[in-house]
């Protein structure tokens, strides 16, 4: 190989390794914004769940684990707005079971209006 040959050759490898250490870079940024997305997320989750453990009977908290295991993206949209409710004031505590189904509800007469067709 020439010197030009050579020369070129580690021009490429250079600039190859600048490549992959800015995609390793990258990566990490990535992940650590995620990470810390998720420790937010947790964050906010604990403190919901704390306003509502103070705010809630026993029953009342167990209807919602119940919901949690049928569908955890509407538990937590659920505890979320009650959440909110409970720190405007809209809602007398400590909530029932009772009172958390009319919530409930409420918060879900969309989903009552479906209707089921049979075939």
């Amino acid at each position: 190989m020439t010197a030009n040959q050579d020369d070129e050759l580690a021009a490429l490898r250079a600039q190859r390794l600048q490549q992959l250490q800015d995609q390793l870079h990258q990566q990490a940024n990535q992940q650590l914004e995620a990470e810390e997305q998720a420790q937010q997320q947790a964050r906010e989750s604990a403190n919901v769940d704390a306003v509502l453990r103070k705010h809630l009977s026993h029953d009342a908290r167990a209807r919602l684990t119940r919901i949690g295991m049928a569908d955890p993206n509407r538990a937590n949209a659920i505890k979320t707005d009650l959440a909110a409710m409970l720190e405007q004031g809209s809602i007398n505590t400590p909530m029932s079971d009772a009172a958390l189904k009319q919530v409930l509800a409420q918060l879900s007469k969309s989903r009552s209006n479906a209707s089921v067709r049979r075939i």
